[in-house]
């Protein structure tokens, strides 16, 4: 309670602030998620890779071109979340992170990776896969406030990037069974109102209100 009332007085930070709903399926957000839109929504070393396509239009599809391999053997790209050092999590929650787009599109995948932050945005350990053919399903660590979905590539090459889902739970079975939930994104949102009062007739039980407007630039 005592949370909430400081939350929508921004006494801790002016804010915005994130909602996880357990019902959302893909924290990408929906051209995101289809690979689709401007270049900058994903993160590379310039270089080492590019991508092309999105740039002339939020519905045109992207490439991705893999120019150099550093000695490290691995050229990274990651996804982007439009407001936040990354997607928001809290620790002890369970995410499925898989581009299977880039898998059926022949890629040279040779990591899946998700990078934590703390909620300064400053990094604190990697969970990674080295069986992209596969979702990684891993579990938010103590400290972490954000999470960094991104895919390592081995050799040079160009393909479609394809579609991309980060979930919350385990959603490796469904979606190596053809599952591909849209992208519906994890927005930030701005606390316009704030509701707190005893239930009618049982002063036990509160009623709480939050009224939330979606925070676009």
């Amino acid at each position: 309670m005592d949370h909430l009332d400081r939350l929508a007085r921004r006494i801790d930070a002016p804010g915005p602030v994130a909602v996880l709903d357990p019902l959302t399926r893909n924290l990408v957000g929906g051209h995101q998620a289809e690979g689709r839109g401007d270049p900058a929504k994903w993160a590379w070393k310039n270089g080492e890779l590019n991508m092309y396509g999105g740039q002339f239009g939020a519905h045109v599809d992207n490439s991705v071109s893999v120019e150099t391999v550093p000695p490290s053997g691995l050229v990274a790209l990651a996804w982007r979340h439009p407001y936040w050092t990354g997607y928001p999590v809290a620790p002890g929650m369970t995410l499925t992170w898989w581009t299977p787009g880039l898998v059926a599109n022949g890629a040279a995948l040779g990591q899946l990776v998700i990078g934590w932050y703390d909620v300064a945005g400053k990094a604190l350990t990697v969970v990674s896969s080295t069986t992209p053919a596969a979702p990684l399903v891993a579990t938010v660590p103590e400290r972490a406030a954000y999470a960094v979905p991104a895919v390592g590539f081995t050799a040079k090459g160009v393909w479609p990037l394809g579609y991309s889902v980060l979930a919350l739970g385990d959603m490796s079975a469904a979606l190596l069974a053809g599952e591909r939930p849209v992208g519906e994104g994890s927005p930030a949102y701005s606390v316009t109102g704030y509701s707190h009062a005893p239930m009618a007739g049982d002063g036990r039980y509160r009623d709480i209100g939050l009224d939330l407007v979606e925070v676009t630039a």
